[in-house]
């Protein structure tokens, strides 16, 4: 994921997750809002009950990586905020990357 992919200001978030339009799953909840740009832009949201700041680092590079090879699956026109749980800690890669696009594909 680029720089210029990302959702960065504070404001921006709140604005985001403000919209309520939200959809859960085990390990992650998205946020989404429509906007005027075609491309996406995503935020990826670690709290720190998640654990160090270790453990919080990988899971956003995990959450980038399945970002980047599944970015078809997210609408044109979105801003998306992935917030990640407490339960996807520690868990497999691939177990992650299910949900998080079972979670986009209800999305749509």
């Amino acid at each position: 994921m680029k720089r210029y992919e990302m959702v960065k200001r504070h404001d921006d978030f709140n604005l985001i997750i403000g919209k309520n339009n939200k959809i859960k799953s085990h390990y992650f909840i998205l946020f989404s809002m429509e906007k005027d740009e075609v491309k996406p832009h995503f935020g990826i949201a670690v709290g720190k009950k998640i654990g160090n700041a270790v453990i919080r680092n990988k899971m956003k590079r995990r959450v980038r990586n399945i970002i980047d090879s599944n970015k078809l699956l997210f609408k044109k026109y979105h801003n998306y905020i992935i917030m990640v749980k407490k339960e996807s800690v520690g868990l497999p890669y691939d177990l992650l990357e299910n949900d998080l696009v079972s979670l986009l594909r209800k999305d749509h």
